[in-house]
């Protein structure tokens, strides 16, 4: 290296220079990164604030469909009135027509009306006639086919299901053969057809 002192100084000024350079660039760069990385940080707390908010919406339109859904729905009520069913309306609807199919080898017509009663004349006689030659004390259930027609507010709408008939008979004097007597109706399940009603009750028929 050169003794020369202005050799020397301005070398020490350039690598100097150099350095403060090379620093200035680390700062640059990191300042940089930490920019990048306040951008990402930012993009993320947004993205979660509105995943956030989609949930919350969702749970609350879930929860509105399901009061909704539950505030439609009219569960089928019943009291029985001298041998017959009758289906009774709920604080919120206005109950319709009603329908109601039963077990093929019963041999009843599907039968309706605008009284919501399942009258026990219609399927007396087929009852008995299928249970006879047993015992005069019986117990069983009838399942039958029902269809609800009802207004939600201005809508109308409907329920089916498949429900059983629970019915005992006795004895009566002679000759007049057994009495029938309805004891009530329950909800079997929601839904149903002919085919399962037709072999709810080959399933579950008294032996005669």
């Amino acid at each position: 290296m050169s003794d020369d002192p202005d050799i020397q100084t301005a070398a020490t000024e350039a690598v100097a220079k150099a350095e403060a350079a090379a620093t200035r660039r680390r700062w640059i760069n990191l300042g940089e990164f930490v920019a990048v990385a306040g951008l990402l940080i930012a993009a993320v707390s947004l993205w979660m604030t509105w995943h956030d908010r989609k949930a919350d919406e969702a749970d609350k339109q879930a929860e509105k469909t399901a009061e909704t859904r539950d505030k439609a729905r009219y569960e089928v009520r019943s009291s029985v009135r001298h041998n017959d069913i009758v289906i009774t309306a709920d604080d919120r609807h206005v109950l319709g027509d009603i329908e109601v199919t039963f077990p093929s080898d019963l041999g009843v017509s599907p039968q309706s009306n605008a009284t919501q009663t399942i009258k026990g004349r219609w399927y007396e006689s087929a009852l008995l006639k299928a249970t006879d030659g047993g015992a005069d004390r019986q117990t069983g259930k009838l399942p039958v086919l029902l269809t609800v027609h009802y207004m939600d507010d201005d809508k109308p709408l409907s329920t089916t299901g498949v429900f059983d008939i629970v019915w005992k008979t006795d004895g009566r004097v002679p000759l007049l053969g057994r009495a029938l007597h309805i004891v009530g109706m329950r909800l079997h399940e929601r839904g149903g057809s002919q085919a399962r009603i037709d072999a709810l009750w080959k399933a579950g028929r008294p032996a005669s």
